[in-house]
């Protein structure tokens, strides 16, 4: 009998645990490789895990609604599939340093996440669904009062994805089975459950609002923006940025590139490179802080914000972005961005992150002051492109043109950057992209 340990993974710079909300296998159950075998939430991500390896399930040491330390052993997996005779499902081990290996050591310490604990992932006023559940149930269009009466297998009665495709599966033979009744409430899209309005609301007009809860990702991201303002001293630098170049460049060039790469080239691989050489230059803009010590990362892993279409955002990162061309940038974010909005994105798609992009120029913004991305100390944010009347020296002197103008905004923790530090790396990311030379 050959034995795999399982361990719980790593779902996020700073995640330190997480909370396991549904086992897809059990003891004894033969699995294969990439087959998933749980369901975990975490502060940054709810993602399931597949198995890395193929065999039989000996023990399970986590249950349902358990908060697991990363690096912690969760199942051990015989890979020669014979497992043993008398495999049970284990209860998780007492906390000592022999029981279960310890956490997978870092190169830094990162500030403390917010913790997820099973009580926060359900209120006593609604029920919690992960955004799995949630896609899969809008794509089948099942309203929210048909889900609040399907039967849940998870921990304290939440639905897991087999729930749901069960619960489809069957409602499709009932559906070819029978004729559909006159009159059914017509279903509507799916959403966050509704909550029941607060019993000590002060409006006086309570009965006319629209009282919406937010789902659990949006949760996450509103505790992390918290923590970000609490923890950074946030300053914003603006530049505007004259990309005629760029844009005369793009406009050349998108129709070539799309037929070799296969993607758009759209404008946010080029920042991506510019704000990587930048970085090189500037390395403290590339770094972190703990306590009153600064972390300088040795390596460029930029992530940019994406809009889900359940109205969150997640941010995907471009590991040692200053490595790839801009091609392969172009080709990195186009695939993570599709994956991000189809929820395909794994773990390590998201994790490691040192300095973000955020595009306000995609809903015509002119620019924003973005929050910090902890625990990084800076985030670029990217305005809309308009034409505008600008003065231009000529070799005949000063004229008035037609330029292509842009906002460059830029947030950093004063803790670690100020003003002028800020100014140059800011600078110096508008001079690439107005000097642009592919």
């Amino acid at each position: 009998m050959s034995i795999f340990e399982i361990k719980m993974p790593k779902l996020g710079e700073s995640i330190t645990e997480g909370t396991i909300t549904s086992w897809s296998a059990k003891v004894g159950d033969t699995i294969k490789e990439d087959d998933i075998l749980l369901e975990v939430n975490t502060a940054k991500v709810s993602a399931e895990i597949p198995s890395p390896v193929s065999g039989k399930i000996v023990q399970i040491f986590f249950q349902t609604g358990d908060v697991v330390p990363i690096g912690k052993v969760i199942a051990t997996v015989d890979t020669d599939g014979n497992g043993t005779d008398n495999a049970t499902e284990a209860a998780p081990p007492e906390k000592t340093e022999t029981s279960v290996p310890e956490p997978t050591a870092t190169t830094t310490a990162a500030p403390a996440s917010i913790p997820v604990t099973a009580q926060a992932a359900k209120s006593e006023t609604e029920r919690w669904y992960s955004p799995i559940v949630l896609q899969i149930a809008q794509e089948a269009k099942i309203s929210n009062e048909e889900l609040a009466h399907i039967k849940g297998t998870g921990y304290q009665g939440r639905l897991s994805k087999k729930d749901i495709h069960e619960y489809i599966g069957q409602k499709k033979k009932s559906i070819s089975a029978t004729t559909p009744v006159a009159g059914t409430k017509a279903e509507v899209p799916i959403s966050s459950p509704a909550a029941t309005p607060s019993q000590h609301s002060s409006t006086p007009d309570n009965a006319e609002n629209e009282i919406r809860p937010m789902d659990y990702v949006r949760r996450l991201i509103a505790d992390h923006m918290v923590m970000s303002k609490n923890v950074s001293p946030h300053v914003t630098s603006v530049i505007e940025v004259d990309v005629t170049k760029l844009v005369q460049w793009r406009n050349k060039n998108k129709d070539a590139f799309f037929r070799r790469e296969g993607v758009k080239l759209t404008f946010m691989p080029v920042i991506a490179e510019a704000s990587a050489k930048a970085l090189a230059e500037y390395p403290l803009v590339n770094s972190s802080v703990d306590g009153y010590n600064i972390i300088l990362k040795k390596h460029i892993h930029i992530g940019f914000a994406v809009s889900l279409p359940d109205g969150n955002l997640i941010v995907p990162v471009v590991h040692d972005a200053d490595h790839s061309n801009l091609n392969g940038l172009a080709v990195a974010m186009d695939t993570l961005a599709l994956k991000a909005r189809d929820n395909k994105l794994l773990p390590e798609d998201i994790a490691g992150g040192t300095f973000t992009i955020t595009n306000f120029g995609t809903f015509k913004s002119l620019f924003g002051t973005p929050i910090i991305n902890q625990p990084q100390v800076a985030i670029l944010g990217v305005g809309y492109i308009e034409k505008k009347p600008a003065v231009i020296e000529t070799p005949e002197g000063d004229a008035i043109a037609i330029r292509h103008k842009m906002y460059l905004s830029l947030s950093y923790d004063h803790r670690v950057i100020d003003g002028a530090l800020g100014g140059q790396f800011l600078r110096r990311v508008g001079d690439i992209l107005e000097n642009w030379q592919s």
